[in-house]
């Protein structure tokens, strides 16, 4: 008997053991995850704050108008984004980061294949939420300090430059 009471002892101590591992595991898993999830979320913040950033800078451009501040908010929105990143990566393995940037760049060429699938431009006079004639998208969004109409996704004001 005293060699079963024994017995049962090791092999519950060995399962709470493995237990404890299996359990180590799968949180380490689950942050990795977590990482992973925040780098994406990250690139498509910062795909989206540069496609801003590009239409604010054509536009001033075309009015011959300037709003250094308001670039620059774009330009450190995304520095502070990429920073952020780069210590997330630091966080994974060489094989996970090669990976996640494996996804960034697959979700980014769909993203241009999903917004022009034709390869072909959107006319100038008719905004990209429309298409046959129905409205696709959010309701208007505007701005909660001068109250001027901004894109549904705008991470700045483009007239007073306020962060929404």
């Amino acid at each position: 008997m005293m060699d079963a009471e024994k017995w049962k002892d090791t092999i519950l101590a060995k399962s709470r053991e493995y237990m404890e591992i299996g359990v180590s595991v799968a949180s380490d898993l689950t942050e990795k995850g977590k990482t992973q999830a925040r780098i994406l979320s990250n690139q498509a913040k910062i795909s989206r704050a540069q496609r801003q950033l590009g239409a604010l800078v054509y536009s001033l451009a075309k009015g011959n108008e300037e709003n250094q501040p308001l670039v620059d908010k774009y330009i450190d929105m995304i520095d502070s984004i990429e920073q952020e990143n780069r210590q997330l990566k630091a966080k994974l393995t060489p094989t996970e980061a090669d990976e996640v940037e494996h996804v960034v760049q697959t979700e980014a060429d769909l993203a241009d294949v999903m917004a022009d699938p034709a390869g072909e431009e959107q006319p100038a006079d008719e905004p990209a939420d429309v298409q046959d004639g129905q409205e696709a998208g959010p309701a208007k969004k505007f701005c909660p300090q001068c109250g001027a109409e901004v894109a549904p996704d705008a991470l700045f004001c483009n007239k007073c430059g306020a962060q929404l």
